[in-house]
C-alpha cells in the first residue's frame, strides 16, 4: 500500500492499524497491512491520504514482510540485497522466494552461533542441511571455512543457492545437493540445521552420523515450547547441548559430539 502525502503521525497510525512494515517511498510512504485492514479504514484513518493498493510479497516461506529487502548485520556478516553498494566482503542475496534472507530470527541466531564456531575452532569443511536461499552455508565460506555442502528436498532452493554462490563468487567451494541428510555420505566438523523441531527430531540419527569427531552442531527453527523436546532427542544420540540463543520465540541450539 503506497500513501501519498500522509500528515507527520501517518507512521504512528499505521502501526497502530498492524503495519508489518512501513518505509519511506516517493511522495509518502509505502506500508504493509494485515488483510483484515481495508483501504477506506486506512484513508478515514489518515484523513483522506492518496491511497494506491497493491499486492505484498511474504519472503522467508512468508514469515517475514517486508516493503522491500534492506540490508542487514548478523554474525559479523553484512547481508545485502543484490545490485545495491556493498563492501566486497559482504554477503549478497538475490530476492527469491527461498528461505534465508537473514531476518527472520532463527536465519540470524544460526549466523551468530556460526561466527562463534568459524572463530574459536576454524573448521575446514560444514554441511548446511535445509540450504533455502545458500546465506549459511555462503555466510560459513566468507568467514573462512574452506568448503561447504549444502543440501534441500527443495529443488527451486537448490536454484537460488546455485545463483547467489554465483553472485558472490563462492560457486567453485560450495556443493550443491537435492535432497535430504540420507541422500549424502561423509562426516563434517560443523553441521547446521534451520529446519524445523519436527524434522530435526525425525532427522536426528542421520544428522548425528554427519558429525565428525567432537563436531559440532547447530540446531534452529526450534519454537521456544519444544526447545526440551529437541535437546532431548540428541542428548539420548550423544549430543550435547553446550549452548542457546532464543530471540522472539525461536531458539538456536549448539551441540557437541562426545564422542
Amino acid at each position: 500500500m503506497d500513501i501519498a502525502g500522509p500528515p507527520d503521525s501517518a507512521l504512528d497510525v499505521l502501526i497502530e492499524l498492524g503495519a508489518l512494515d512501513v518505509e519511506p517511498s516517493t511522495g509518502g510512504l509505502a506500508a504493509i497491512l494485515p488483510d483484515s485492514v481495508q483501504p477506506a479504514a486506512v484513508a478515514r484513518a489518515l484523513r483522506g491520504a492518496a491511497i494506491t493498493i497493491s499486492t505484498a510479497q511474504g519472503r522467508d516461506s512468508g514469515s517475514v514482510w517486508l516493503v522491500s529487502a534492506r540490508t542487514l548485520h548478523a554474525g559479523g556478516i553484512m547481508v545485502v540485497p543484490a545490485g545495491i553498494d556493498a563492501p566486497e566482503e559482504a554477503l549478497r542475496l538475490a530476492d527469491s522466494g527461498a528461505f534465508g534472507t537473514g531476518h527472520h530470527p532463527t536465519t540470524a541466531l544460526c549466523l551468530e552461533a556460526l561466527a562463534g564456531i568459524i572463530a574459536d575452532d576454524h573448521p575446514r569443511s560444514i554441511l548446511d542441511v535445509g540450504t533455502g536461499s545458500g546465506i549459511l552455508a555462503l555466510a560459513a565460506l566468507l568467514l573462512g571455512v574452506d568448503r561447504a555442502t549444502a543440501i534441500d528436498i527443495d529443488r527451486a532452493a537448490i536454484e537460488a543457492a546455485a545463483a547467489n554462490a554465483r553472485l558472490n563468487q563462492l560457486h567453485r567451494r560450495l556443493r550443491l545437493i537435492t535432497g535430504t541428510p540420507d541422500t549424502i555420505k561423509g562426516t563434517w566438523p560443523l553441521v547446521v540445521a534451520n529446519v524445523l523441531a519436527a524434522p530435526l527430531i525425525e532427522m536426528a540419527s542421520v544428522l548425528v552420523r554427519r558429525l565428525e569427531h567432537r563436531g559440532r552442531l547447530i540446531l534452529s527453527g526450534i519454537p521456544r515450547s519444544l526447545e526440551a523436546e529437541v535437546r532431548l532427542a540428541y542428548r539420548h544420540l550423544g549430543v550435547h547441548c553446550i549452548d542457546s540463543q532464543t530471540r522472539d520465540g525461536w531458539t538456536a541450539l549448539i551441540g557437541q559430539a562426545s564422542w
